[in-house]
Parts: C-alpha cells; structure tokens; sequence
C-alpha cells in the first residue's frame, strides 16, 4: 500500500486530460502565459495574455476574459474577448463573446450575446475541390440565335 501511495503523489505522474488542475477563483485577477496539461476553470478576471492547454477552458458565469486561448474545448458562460484556437467552442447561455473564433466544431445556445467571426475549419487533406463533369452539358448561346428570338404581338 505504501508503493500505490508513492506513485499516487508523484510529480511524474501527468494528470487526467479532463481534470481541473488550475482554478481562477472568483476574487482573483490574471494577466500573462499560462500553459497547464490539465483543464482550467476561470471564475474571475483574467485582463490580458495567453492561455494554453491540451485540454479544456472552462470560463464561468462570473468571470470575465480578455485573452487569447489555445485549448481542445472551450466552454464559455461568461465574457470573453480575444481569439480562441480549439476543436470545439461551447457557448452556452448567458455568455458573451467578442473576438475570434477558430474552431473544427461550435454550438451556441439561443441567450448568447456574440460579436465574433466565427472560422470553422477541417483538415487540408479532407478539403477536396469537386471535379468537373467529363462532357458537360451547357449550351451555347450565339448571337445570331439571340436576334432571332420572338417577339409578342402588340
């Protein structure tokens, strides 16, 4: 048992992707880089810099954002103001966002005050332009045809 409790509490142990390692509590301000392996969850202020995890970013109803986030989800119910890269942006009811959104999925719930582009992208290799048809079929107008066209009685 006293092994299981060594390995538990190692620094090389790397957390779970989805566990919220760092918390900005409600009374707390943030400005600069902060890079974590874990999920963050922001319930105060965070004024200015850069966010980055492999993992999520959880901004809650009392907190407020100005940054840029580079994070798998982002799940926002409060204000928000930067440019966010992730797989997926979740705004849900009550947030507000402005800035710039680049994404591979979105959902937003009706209630959401947004002023943002929203970029939703997929890999290069999917993107594949159609091919045109072997014989296409399009018909040719000539001007002499055009001339010739009837015209209604008076």
């Amino acid at each position: 048992m006293h092994k299981e409790a060594t390995i538990l509490f190692t620094r090389n142990v790397r957390p779970e992707p989805d566990a919220i390692e760092v918390i900005i509590g409600p009374r707390a301000r943030f400005s600069g880089q902060l890079q974590c392996e874990a999920s963050i969850r922001i319930d105060g202020v965070v004024d200015q810099g850069r966010i980055e995890t492999p993992s999520n970013v959880i901004i809650t109803e009392t907190a407020t954002v100005q940054c840029d986030i580079n994070a798998r989800v982002v799940s926002i119910r409060g204000k928000f103001k930067g440019v966010i890269q992730a797989e997926r942006v979740e705004l849900l009811d009550g947030s507000q966002v402005a800035g710039v959104l680049n994404v591979n999925s979105f959902y937003m719930d009706e209630t959401v005050v947004m002023r943002a582009a929203v970029n939703i992208r997929a890999d290069a290799a999917e993107i594949k332009p159609p091919s045109p048809p072997a014989n296409p079929n399009v018909p040719v107008v000539q001007a002499a045809e055009r001339s010739q066209t009837p015209t209604e009685p008076s």
